[in-house]
């Protein structure tokens, strides 16, 4: 009995240690209810509405979701791995999951996907699935930086999704791009900034200042000192309000 209890507390520790490198989830009312913000690492995160679960840029393996509910929908934004992660996908995915993708993720999606279950949106295309309207928005690197090749105009998609009332934004792997710039009414914008992949800092914080989302996360951010695109933001507009989470909770 003893050691029946001992490893029963070993192993409800060893949940507790899990589920807590979780990052904790954040709340938003919207009508309809709330929209749950959960981020989950780097790119990847999931959005929940009235019991809807929308899974971006999913990576890490099952693991990763452990006590999430199963994806309605999954959202891809392009083919790189920190993106585009089929081990995940296949680990998660169920008969009944939509992928939202543009047409280069498509191509590389397995043929036991259905079809069917394959939405491939072009920028500037629309949809609307599980009830949320989703546009795909340009996602790239400007032609003339030096990084102009790793993200080329028209391979990838941002997203606008529309939950409950309220304009979510997804950069994906951005520039500082006039196509952001240009934006409206976004209530809450997840916005990149990544050298040499996407953009530093101080692009980021410009383009946050010129399309003024309500709220914005800084993620897929590995390196960058997200402490500075707070305050350039915040001397910038102070009504712009900057969440600041921890992406990288297994990083040493």
């Amino acid at each position: 009995m003893k050691l029946k209890l001992a490893l029963l507390f070993l192993l409800s520790t060893g949940m507790s240690i899990a589920n807590a490198q979780m990052i904790a989830p954040d709340q938003v009312k919207v009508k309809g209810g709330e929209l749950t913000i959960q981020p989950i690492t780097h790119a990847t995160l999931v959005l929940k509405y009235q019991k809807k679960n929308i899974y971006v840029d999913p990576t890490g393996g099952a693991e990763a979701f452990k006590g999430l509910a199963a994806p309605e929908v999954i959202l891809i934004t392009d083919i790189h791995g920190d993106h585009f992660d089929l081990k995940t996908i296949e680990a998660i995915e169920s008969k009944a999951v939509i992928f939202v993708v543009p047409q280069s993720v498509a191509d590389l999606l397995p043929a036991t996907i259905d079809k069917k279950r394959i939405v491939v949106l072009n920028n500037g295309d629309k949809s609307n699935q599980a009830g949320i309207a989703i546009t795909a928005v340009p996602m790239y690197n400007l032609p003339d930086a030096a990084n102009a090749k790793n993200h080329p105009k028209g391979r990838g998609n941002g997203y606008l999704l529309t939950i409950g009332g309220k304009v979510v934004y997804i950069s994906g792997d951005n520039a500082d791009t006039p196509e952001m710039r240009a934006l409206k009414n976004v209530d809450i914008a997840f916005v990149c900034m990544n050298l040499p992949y996407t953009m530093d800092v101080n692009s980021a914080s410009q383009g946050v200042l010129a399309f003024k989302p309500k709220v914005v996360y800084p993620y897929h951010y590995r390196g960058q000192d997200v402490n500075l695109f707070k305050s350039l933001v915040g001397t910038g507009d102070k009504n712009i309000e900057v969440r600041l989470r921890n992406w990288y909770p297994d990083a040493k």
